[in-house]
């Protein structure tokens, strides 16, 4: 999603994102773009409706059956809401379209992970796979999203410019969203070192993200970028993409909240069945699921040469996660029964700061505003090795190599850490 499921506004996004093929004759006729809204409609339908079936008439099969079923059903809620979110740019503007399709763009990974740290209220064993969807959908993202982006957008302009491109250059405004990563990264470390996410450290960090959104208000508008069936749904004649967008809005989230109960569930339920670790099944998998969408129009961007706009999604993205879903855990554990704080265990605290020390780095390697092939490889190495790492003296060398690779960069590029750290406060102008 370019809104992404963190925030990115037209302005972050850039005025690249004018896509040639999206000018052509025969990308841009009517009759293409109905075939196309058609064909993608049918399609999310098509995978959704089993989900949608099963729920309403109480059936239930087996767990890792529901995993599919549901699993599914909110990959294609996720992509109609990210299609449906790109769309609406073309007629709000400003910061009350920030306001809604930032509510939007989270709905899918916060409905699971809000979910677990509800039940967690009243089910303390429900804690660990709060934390464990929650620090896993941040180093997938980051991990990941981040390198895969950047190498496709490496090897797209490689190809135009007939020789290797070996970084990607940031905008100057990305300085801004660097500081407030910044902030939040060095005050998530209070997490693994007080050994709980305490419901003030969520007001503030919510605070925090309040505050992101309302320097994006403040920022220039430009008109936003469509590609695929988003571009679709914005070539809609007025009336009728105005009356589409909230349906579409409406059907997809109904579908995410009629999944993301049985589909949080059903994680559990099979990790006994296939006697794979719990903990790990909901680490990974459920943010796979709510991420694809994501990540595969951010990929899409950068393989079409838009490898900032790209990125930017996805550094906002983080964003979102690093200080909205973390300062939403400790409410929602209130709201299910709990106390004002989620306490964390050994290994739930190892695993925050694993992730952590990870944005600490993703941070580091950016304070240039320039994003190297070599540190794009080197995230994904360090993402890759933490998988066969089971032991709990692993996870903490890892993250001792993510705190002294930070380390380094801070220090060489030391000059830049005020400017980086002062970027959110600077004024901007509407």
């Amino acid at each position: 999603m370019l809104i992404g499921r963190g925030l990115v506004t037209a302005r972050s996004l850039g005025p690249d994102l004018r896509d040639p093929e999206l000018t052509s004759p025969a990308t841009t006729s009517a009759a293409h773009f109905r075939r196309l809204l058609a064909r993608s409609l049918v399609i999310a339908a098509v995978i959704a409706m089993p989900a949608v079936v099963l729920r309403l008439s109480g059936g239930e099969p087996p767990s890792v059956a529901q995993l599919v079923i549901y699993g599914a059903a909110v990959v294609a809620a996720s992509f109609v809401l990210a299609w449906a979110g790109d769309a609406a740019q073309v007629d709000i503007s400003g910061g009350f379209a920030i306001a809604i399709l930032a509510f939007i763009a989270v709905l899918p990974e916060y409905a699971v992970d809000l979910y677990y740290a509800y039940t967690a209220g009243s089910n303390p064993d429900y804690v660990q796979f709060a934390a464990a969807n929650m620090t896993g959908s941040n180093r997938l993202l980051l991990g990941f999203g981040w390198p895969l982006v950047v190498l496709l957008a490496l090897y797209a302009a490689g190809r135009v410019s007939k020789k290797p491109v070996h970084q990607l250059a940031l905008g100057a405004d990305n300085r801004m969203e660097l500081g407030f990563l910044l902030v939040a990264g060095v005050f998530a470390f209070v997490i693994p070192i007080t050994g709980e996410v305490h419901l003030v450290m969520g007001l503030i960090l919510i605070a925090w993200f309040g505050f992101y959104v309302y320097k994006l208000t403040r920022g220039e508008p430009e008109e936003p970028g469509l590609i695929g069936t988003a571009a679709a749904i914005g070539a809609l004649p007025r009336q009728r993409r105005r009356a589409v967008i909230p349906v579409l809005f409406v059907l997809a989230a109904a579908v995410i909240l009629l999944s993301a109960e049985p589909f949080a569930e059903a994680l559990v339920d099979s990790g006994t069945e296939l006697g794979i670790d719990q903990f790990l099944l909901v680490q990974w998998l459920a943010p796979l699921a709510s991420e694809a969408p994501e990540f595969i129009i951010a990929a899409l961007f950068a393989w079409r040469g838009k490898g900032t706009a790209a990125i930017a999604t996805l550094i906002s993205s983080k964003i979102n996660q690093w200080t909205l879903l973390i300062g939403s855990l400790p409410i929602a554990y209130l709201a299910g029964g709990g106390s004002a704080s989620l306490t964390l265990d050994d290994r739930q605290i190892e695993e925050f700061l694993l992730t952590a020390t990870q944005t600490l780095m993703g941070v580091a390697m950016l304070l240039t505003l320039r994003f190297h092939r070599g540190s794009a490889w080197l995230l994904l190495a360090l993402f890759a090795v933490q998988f066969p790492i089971t032991s709990t003296h692993g996870r903490l060398v890892l993250s001792g190599v993510y705190l002294v690779i930070a380390a380094a960069l801070f220090v060489r590029h030391w000059r830049l850490i005020l400017p980086t750290l002062a970027a959110p406060l600077r004024r901007t102008t509407q």
